[in-house]
């Protein structure tokens, strides 16, 4: 499989081809994924979460953001690989945001997202101006949710409704090569999808954009919590309980280890 690239995103919109991308936060997972078919590998603030163990995302830092890019770009994946930029990384000034977006870049990433609709466009501009491409995030957006009021569906007023459409024209003006949409109502996202020449990922908003994304945790049935819009494929926290519990068992039964799994000195 060859590296894919941001030409090969932008491509799929106009030849329907659907986007996959899931979220990798460690060398073993990005190993396993580098032989699939996945078109790109999502390194997540939702590692706070899912790995750190916080209760949001916003006590991630670009510290932990370089080292689990760091983790994922050694399993050198042909996947496009997608860095969040971290709570406060890109939001106090443009020119620390181009700063913190080019470590990422040094880090592993090929591209870097950000949250945020129209008022993040000089920001946006400027990091695709220093040669660096960016996906863009609306709707829910996770590093916001206190201002949000809490984790919801966005777009239930016909203010908020016109608010992402402008939002997303704005993103798609200021040089983003992609969209993430996230947890709006379906019938907006299917707008925002056919009003841009860009490509739409979504998670948690329908059918109709050009691609999904999820977090791997829910994918593999290992989170402590799955979200309702979140597919869970098989339940790993099952079999690796299981594989734990029997392993408990065969060390105080003696039958772990057996022989094959320790050397006796020759006489």
């Amino acid at each position: 499989m060859k590296k894919v690239t941001i030409r090969d995103f932008i491509k799929k919109k106009s030849t329907k081809e659907k986007i996959t991308m899931l979220t990798a936060y460690d060398y073993p997972t990005a190993k396993i994924i580098s032989n699939t078919g996945l078109d790109s590998i999502l390194v997540g603030d939702s590692l706070g979460m899912v790995v750190l163990g916080y209760a949001n995302t916003l006590n991630v830092t670009m510290r932990d953001m370089i080292s689990h890019i760091r983790a994922v770009a050694r399993a050198n994946p042909p996947q496009l690989i997608v860095a969040d930029m971290p709570f406060l990384s890109y939001e106090i000034d443009t020119k620390s945001a181009v700063k913190n977006a080019g470590l990422l870049v040094k880090a592993g990433s090929d591209a870097i997202k950000l949250e945020g609709g129209e008022e993040m466009k000089d920001t946006v501009k400027a990091i695709v101006k220093a040669g660096i491409p960016v996906m863009g995030h609306i709707g829910l957006t996770p590093q916001r949710f206190l201002r949000l009021g809490g984790f919801r569906t966005i777009g239930k007023t016909k203010q908020e409704e016109d608010q992402l459409i402008k939002d997303s024209l704005e993103l798609e003006d200021a040089g983003v090569f992609s969209l993430v949409i996230e947890n709006t109502y379906v019938d907006i996202a299917k707008r925002i999808t056919e009003k841009l020449n860009i490509p739409t990922i979504c998670i948690g908003a329908g059918p109709y954009c050009d691609g999904q994304v999820l977090v791997i945790n829910d994918l593999l049935g290992l989170s402590e919590f799955t979200p309702y819009f979140a597919k869970s494929y098989v339940n790993l926290k099952e079999i690796i309980s299981n594989a734990i519990n029997q392993y408990i068992i065969d060390v105080k039964n003696n039958k772990f280890p057996e022989k094959q799994h320790y050397k006796e000195r020759e006489s």
